[in-house]
């Protein structure tokens, strides 16, 4: 039995139901990693669960950090300071779990995203999102999808089928297998 509380889920599920942006603008959940801050858009987001205890899975790549029983669902959780080439996330008072809606094969898999802190939901404007730089990021380049501008700061705007692409991610789990065999 899953003992997670779900927090924010109601104001995304309501902005996802409603629809509720305008013409040119998207809704984007923001969250950090380290000094960063990254955003998701918050149609593919269902829920922020705290951080809880994970079930490590044997002979999964670093960035794959356990999976975590999510109301009877077995749900992989990926740290993205892993999956982005960093040391692995140190859980904190603030670390929470995105889970969000990836697409494998045409169906629907549910993944989680251990983040630092979750900060809030912001609107961006269309015309407010530059294509990703061609250097000076952390993270590949093909996981940007744009860098919103908000105020005199830019978040960086992740594309999960690139960024969470489940197919990509089991290639690597299927070669850290192979390479720990040989």
């Amino acid at each position: 039995m899953s003992t997670q509380q779900p927090f924010l889920a109601a104001g995304a599920n309501a902005a996802k139901a409603a629809g509720a942006t305008a013409p040119g603008l998207a809704q984007y959940l923001t969250f950090q990693l380290g000094s960063e801050v990254f955003a998701l858009d918050i149609r593919s987001v269902r829920e922020i669960i705290q951080c809880c205890p994970m079930t490590a899975v044997p002979l999964m790549p670093d960035f794959v950090r356990g999976v975590i029983n999510l109301r009877g669902a077995v749900v992989p959780v990926i740290d993205l300071h892993a999956r982005f080439g960093r040391p692995a996330a140190t859980v904190g008072k603030k670390t929470c779990i995105v889970i969000f809606d990836s697409l494998r094969d045409g169906e629907r898999v549910e993944l989680g995203l251990l983040v630092d802190a979750v900060s809030e939901v912001l609107d961006i404007a269309d015309d407010a999102v530059e294509p990703p730089p061609n250097f000076g990021s952390a993270v590949r380049r093909d996981f940007i999808s744009g860098m919103g501008k908000v105020g005199p700061r830019f978040v960086i705007i992740l594309d999960p089928a690139k960024a969470f692409d489940v197919a990509e991610m089991a290639a690597l789990c299927a070669s850290a297998l192979t390479v720990r065999k040989n």
